[in-house]
């Protein structure tokens, strides 16, 4: 599980320290990808696999699916953590999230998203005043 809010830097080749508590779940490896609100999302490779066999499931035949598809598989790139912990961040990655030398690492339960610090900023307090009220119109029974 992952959770948390973390604020490493990029170095000059584009990479960045795992934070410490999430590097033995992704020692072995993870896949890096478009996020929706233009943030990256990380996932631990068997969750990435287990993703992707739903959504290979899904009927091709539905528009929504195809994109969802292939905006997500298009941009994904797997990556090892080096020995260190870090991780490099692909330029077109880096490029979509608008990404420079700071960043935000979130958790988000069964992902990591990693975030251009304004629009998280931004993100975070448009989404505050809703916060209260989803748990009982998304998630009735908690």
């Amino acid at each position: 599980m992952f959770f948390g809010t973390h604020t490493p830097k990029l170095d000059e080749k584009g990479r960045f320290f795992l934070p410490a508590k999430f590097r033995d779940e992704l020692a072995e490896g993870l896949v890096m990808t478009r996020g929706q609100d233009r943030c990256l999302a990380v996932y631990p490779i068997a969750t990435f696999t287990k993703k992707t066999e739903q959504m290979a499931s899904a009927p091709a035949t539905v528009r929504q699916v195809r994109d969802f598809q292939r905006m997500l598989a298009s941009s994904a790139s797997d990556e090892v953590p080096d020995k260190q912990g870090r991780v490099t961040i692909p330029v077109g990655l880096r490029q979509y999230a608008g990404l420079d030398k700071e960043i935000v690492v979130v958790g988000a339960i069964d992902r990591l998203e990693i975030w251009e610090p304004q629009a998280w900023q931004e993100y975070s307090t448009a989404q505050e005043a809703a916060f209260a009220e989803l748990n009982e119109e998304i998630f009735p029974v908690l």
